[in-house]
């Protein structure tokens, strides 16, 4: 869909772009042209990440920073700038999702995810801003967000509480923030299999098909086509979109609650096991 020069001479930086569909995304742009900064906590992926990203030919850096730390995601972006030169785009993709019947949730469980997805997506999105608006310069902002924004969805209560947070702080900026030449807009993807993401989400293979059957395409997302779409929100092409938000899904999203179905599965006792299963596969 995009020329291949479609993000040169832009700097993107991609939270969460170690792995998963934030690596995937930061390939993405790196053929269009754009050079990469990443950041995460694990160093190893981050590393790993940027051997697989520099193959493109464009400059890729990574910083090691948890997004829940205002003042290090501040070093980050001032330290971006330096190696770069300017910083161009932020893509929030740094997330957190687990299953959990709400009854069990722990306060720590449901702020663990908060503090990642919304406050991280915070944290990052002012800085950004900020070095925007005092350099003068316009910019574009992707925040990765969910198809239960609006409708919510049984079992992934931190999730859908935080990701409606981000999609009103991207509505909310995308008005404020329009007159410095900042756009601000969401992805919502439907399921996009990911190693991290999915094995917290999807116990066994039999689980998975059932999902998947559910589907009214059959079929899960490919993560090329969650990128494809990232590239043009970021893209010149896209200059006159602000504050919406662009669901990904194939159509699931008109069944209702993402997660919702599982309620119907098996009864709630077994459920609860199950999810304490999933708990501690991925402890």
């Amino acid at each position: 869909m995009l020329a291949e020069d479609s993000l040169k001479n832009k700097v993107v930086l991609v939270t969460g772009g170690g792995s998963g569909l934030g690596l995937s995304m930061a390939q993405r742009f790196a053929t269009l042209g754009a050079d990469i900064a990443i950041c995460g906590r694990n160093k190893d992926k981050l590393q790993d990440a940027v051997k697989s990203l520099s193959a493109h030919g464009t400059s890729v850096r990574s910083y090691q920073c948890d997004v829940r730390e205002y003042d290090d995601v501040g070093k980050m972006v001032e330290q971006i700038v330096k190696d770069f030169g300017k910083l161009d785009s932020l893509v929030n993709n740094a997330a957190g999702n687990f299953f959990c019947t709400s009854e069990d949730l722990t306060p720590n469980g449901f702020k663990t995810v908060v503090d990642i997805v919304l406050h991280g997506t915070f944290n990052c999105t002012q800085h950004f801003g900020k070095q925007c608006i005092d350099s003068g310069r316009p910019g574009a902002v992707i925040s990765i967000v969910t198809t239960y924004i609006n409708t919510g969805s049984a079992f992934v209560l931190p999730s859908a509480c935080a990701k409606a947070g981000v999609q009103a702080l991207t509505t909310s900026l995308a008005y404020e923030w329009a007159p410095y030449g900042i756009r601000l807009n969401s992805i919502a993807p439907g399921p996009f299999p990911t190693k991290g993401a999915w094995s917290r989400l999807m116990p066994d293979g039999d689980f998975e098909e059932k999902f998947k059957k559910r589907h009214p395409m059959g079929r899960f997302g490919e993560p090329e086509e969650l990128a494809e779409l990232a590239s043009f929100l970021l893209s010149d092409s896209a200059a006159y979109i602000n504050g919406e938000c662009v669901t990904i899904d194939g159509g699931q999203q008109l069944e209702g609650g993402q997660f919702n179905f599982i309620a119907r599965m098996m009864p709630r006792k077994q459920l609860k096991q199950l999810f304490q299963a999933m708990k501690a596969k991925g402890a």
